[in-house]
């Protein structure tokens, strides 16, 4: 059995630490399963997910000539592709109950019209720079300079 990058091959870890699991491939060969390939969602302590002795499934994603092995857990399993919007390649709005729409651009009151670029922009100008008057307000007074008495 030669272990090649993309093949998803059945392993039994044989150590955990605090940066992944180390996984037996095959006698004296052993790969490492980062942290960050073990599951989709976010892993805090490996020990949660794998036990060592577990027998898991990885797929090869590197081999190092040092004879480094990249493995992953996440990756060698099979995920359903989502459908697509014909004739795009974005998937189908969510099923929500207003349509899929974002609630950005929901249609507003009358005009239904969506906010422009340029319109965020202005508010965005419009509100840092109320916040800087403020901030320059607060901090006017505490600015040492030429004469200013030092305690």
């Amino acid at each position: 059995m030669t272990i090649e990058v993309g093949s998803k091959l059945e392993g039994k870890v044989t150590g955990i630490t605090h940066f992944g699991a180390f996984v037996e491939l095959k006698p004296g060969v052993t790969g490492l399963v980062h942290i960050s390939e073990i599951a989709d969602s976010y892993v805090k302590d490996v020990s949660d997910h794998l036990k060592v002795h577990d027998i898991i499934t990885v797929k090869v994603l590197s081999v190092d000539p040092g004879g480094k092995i990249g493995l992953s857990i996440r990756q060698a399993v099979d995920k359903p592709v989502a459908p697509r919007t014909p004739g795009t390649d974005r998937p189908f709005p969510r099923d929500r109950a207003d349509g899929g729409q974002d609630r950005r651009f929901r249609q507003r009151g009358g005009g239904g019209q969506r906010s422009s670029f340029e319109d965020k922009v202005s508010r965005f100008l419009k509100d840092s720079e109320e916040r800087m008057t403020s901030l320059r307000k607060n901090t006017e007074g505490k600015r040492g300079g030429r004469g200013a008495r030092r305690y």
